[in-house]
């Protein structure tokens, strides 16, 4: 009952598609009537604290507190760590894959369909980019071959949120929520891919808008490289070698294997232990600070995915990291959303940021296409969530796909494998080989 009574009060507060998450908590009783008034604004820390006393919540020592804080850092350090490992393992595993399969990329649907399962095997959309300028730079590929791989890679990176939720299965009720949460980020890319790929098919915007930027900005140097300042890698990094130094003495073939079943094995663990702590720490003022950060006003909790993503590195860090919160109840997928769409645009400065810094025959050719990218993750953003017609659209399909697997789970697994997996496969298959 504290849960649901927590769980509607937020929804009501800030983001615009907020109210429709009142359902979200299931099992709701004649008790949910009131809960709206336990969030107030101004003077939270009463009611709430009135709300969780009502509900029976146990307010803990200020010590037991400290240490769960202190636990839920290192999970959240441990994740980000199980993200990057298993980022390593896939690059391993399946990069020279990726290469050859750019061979055949000309065709702008079979450009497509390898920048989505591309991603999917190395589980970077940086990376799978940055081969695509390469491939572009050695004359394997024009501009024009490299742009639909580009925003194929902005699908295929959501798949590993997706699998984060994986670890909510065991219970209904958090799955559902923890799939809203994480598959928003799916439905939303599909949809900007949905509109602006046939747009650059007839008329070519991202091509013409990118190289005009790149032809007055390139080589002004005015920007930093931000692989001199990543903090985040540099945390986790000793962590990240070590496992891939240790898989790599097994053996040279099966090392990526064993490293990408040590990161699925942590990402596992962390989300886990961490959903635990989160319900148990979650409650009161902790609860509203979190929801206020996030959810009171959607275009804050955009610069904060931004943000964030800016200094992670990695929209999937950002995302990941958020699936837990909304399976514990504590964030609804309407107050992830912005911080998801924010967390696109994050990345897309990242790219811009190391091309300036580049130089050679592909830094032209590079800047155009980190342009090319954040053209397109902007339009994306006016298109779909400033304009209040197609909001609600990723939102009310990752609920209907969460409702629906979370009876069925046979689903989401049809769902992955034929959206990612099956279908760019068959694509590349039948277009560009036979």
């Amino acid at each position: 009952m504290a849960k649901a009574a927590s769980d509607s009060g937020p929804d009501s507060s800030g983001e615009p598609d907020g109210s429709r998450e009142k359902g979200d908590v299931p099992g709701s009783t004649p008790s949910d009537g009131p809960a709206p008034t336990a969030p107030a604004a101004g003077s939270g820390s009463g009611s709430g604290a009135a709300s969780d006393t009502r509900a029976g919540a146990v307010e803990l020592p200020v010590w037991t507190k400290t240490l769960g804080w202190c636990g839920v850092a290192g999970l959240i350090y441990l994740l980000i760590c199980a993200v990057s490992i298993i980022s390593r393992g896939f690059a391993g595993l399946g990069g020279d894959a990726a290469h050859t399969m750019f061979a055949f990329a000309e065709h702008p649907w079979v450009g497509l369909s390898v920048g989505v399962l591309g991603t999917v095997l190395i589980q970077s959309s940086t990376t799978t980019t940055a081969i695509a300028v390469t491939a572009v730079g050695s004359g394997a590929l024009p501009i024009q071959g490299a742009i639909p791989i580009i925003l194929g890679a902005n699908v295929g990176t959501t798949v590993t949120t997706s699998l984060v939720a994986l670890t909510f299965i065991g219970d209904r009720t958090e799955f559902r929520r923890a799939l809203g949460a994480s598959t928003v980020h799916d439905f939303y890319n599909w949809l900007a891919l949905l509109i602006f790929f046939p747009i650059e098919l007839i008329w070519h915007p991202l091509e013409h808008i990118s190289g005009a930027l790149t032809n007055a900005l390139y080589g002004t140097d005015w920007l930093p490289n931000p692989a001199h300042f990543n903090f985040i890698r540099a945390a986790t990094g000793p962590v990240e070698h070590g496992v891939v130094h240790a898989t790599s003495q097994v053996s040279s073939a099966l090392g990526p294997l064993f490293t990408i079943v040590i990161g699925a094995v942590l990402i596992l663990v962390a989300v886990r232990y961490l959903g635990k702590l989160l319900k148990m720490l979650m409650v009161g003022r902790a609860r509203d600070t979190l929801v206020k950060a996030v959810g009171r006003n959607p275009y804050l909790a955009m610069a904060s995915g931004m943000g964030v993503t800016v200094i992670t590195q990695s929209s999937t860090i950002t995302t990941s990291v958020l699936v837990p919160f909304a399976g514990a109840g504590v964030l609804t997928p309407a107050q992830v959303y912005p911080v998801v769409v924010g967390s696109n645009l994050g990345t897309t400065f990242t790219v811009v940021f190391a091309a300036f810094a580049g130089v050679g025959q592909d830094a032209r050719i590079g800047l155009q296409a980190a342009f090319v990218h954040l053209i397109y993750n902007l339009f994306a953003i006016v298109a779909i969530y400033v304009i209040p017609l197609l909001r609600p659209v990723p939102l009310f399909c990752a609920e209907s796909l969460a409702r629906v697997a979370s009876e069925h789970r046979w689903v989401l697994a049809v769902y992955l494998g034929t959206v990612f997996i099956a279908l760019p496969a068959l694509v590349i298959v039948l277009v560009g080989v036979v």
